[in-house]
């Protein structure tokens, strides 16, 4: 007779948030008071570590030296992370956030990739 050990790969748990607003508003910098004074000091160098934590191209926000009167990146990134987390918004207040708040609207967008990461939960694989 032998003995047969099954092992499970780990899944990965997904914590489910309801929430169709933002975790902070666009104002409430010192929630994370290092992060906007990197923000406000060098926010070129803040947009660009943002953007990479979210998943899109480290140089991204680079672009917007070439953009003219409203920050496209600033823009499109806000208006993406609304559509992939299921924030209500209007793409009128994406552009009204750009273009007069774009330091504090990359450390609200810095912010809510902090409070929707989505840990990862490892399982003990056992013998059956």
């Amino acid at each position: 007779m032998t003995s047969k050990m099954v092992i499970r790969q780990p899944q990965p748990v997904m914590e489910a948030r309801d929430s169709e607003e933002w975790a902070s508003g666009t104002c409430d910098c010192f929630d994370d008071v290092p992060q906007c004074c990197l923000a406000f000091w060098c926010c070129p160098c803040f947009a660009c570590k943002t953007s990479k934590e979210y998943g899109e191209d480290l140089c991204l926000p680079l672009l917007e030296i070439f953009g003219c009167c409203i920050p496209p990146i600033t823009m499109s990134m806000r208006a993406s992370m609304r559509q992939r987390y299921g924030i209500k918004g209007t793409m009128c207040m994406d552009c009204a956030c750009a273009t007069f708040c774009t330091s504090c609207t990359w450390c609200q967008m810095s912010r809510e990739i902090k409070s929707r990461k989505i840990q990862i939960v490892l399982l003990n694989a056992k013998n059956t």
